[in-house]
Parts: structure tokens; sequence; C-alpha cells
């Protein structure tokens, strides 16, 4: 099993940069591991995955040319780098990992969570 453990939110202005880590603890991380958001009242939804690999990277519309997704292999994390927040991207951020490579997209799609980092962009 293995623990996986964000960092990096905060409370920052529209236009600003924030770097989110997940960290796994326990073992490496296998087939892919994606970040999703959720906002008060709103369904959880995907931001952006990467392949174990780390080749393969996968950015939702909403937030492609502003987010990218990175791993440290050795250190066995994944990065998150936002740059040019809306206060839109306002959010608790997860990091998750899957099996399921074709399921990226999808919450079902995962198997262990996070416990998520709160990002606050004000206008």
């Amino acid at each position: 099993q293995v623990q996986l453990v964000e960092s990096g939110g905060g409370l920052v202005q529209a236009g600003g940069s924030l770097r989110l880590s997940c960290a796994a603890s326990g073992r490496t991380f296998s087939s892919y591991v994606g970040w999703f958001r959720q906002a008060p009242g709103k369904e959880r939804e995907f931001v952006a995955a990467i392949k174990r690999t780390g080749f393969n990277t996968y950015v939702a519309d909403s937030v492609k040319g502003r987010f990218t997704i990175s791993r440290d292999i050795p250190k066995n994390t994944v990065y998150l780098q936002m740059n040019s927040l809306k206060p839109e991207d306002t959010a608790v951020y997860y990091c998750a990992e899957g099996s399921t490579s074709a399921l990226y997209y999808a919450v079902q799609g995962y198997n262990y969570w996070g416990h998520g980092t709160q990002v606050t962009v004000s206008s």
C-alpha cells in the first residue's frame, strides 16, 4: 500500500504561481499519478496526470498552458507547477495513484488518494 502526502498549497494572488508536491511512501509509484481538484459545492475534477516513466503527460483543457505535471523518480515525488493562477483555480488539490491508464482522467481510475492541499487564489 502507498501513502500519498500533498504539500505546497497556500494563498496566492491572481497571476501568481505555486508548486504542489505529492510524495509517496510505502513503495514507489506504480502506473500513473494524477492531480484532481475540488471546489466547494462542485465535483472533483481532473487536472493532470503522468505515467510512471514520466514520458506521457495529460493536462485538462482548463489548465493547459498554465499547469505542468512532472515527476522525480528517485525522490518518488510528483509535482504540479501552477502558473498564471486564476480565482477559479481555488480548490482543494488531491494527488492520486492509479493502475488503469485508460482512465487517467476519471476519479474511478485511481486507487489511492492523498488528503489534499488547499489552494486559494485571490483576485
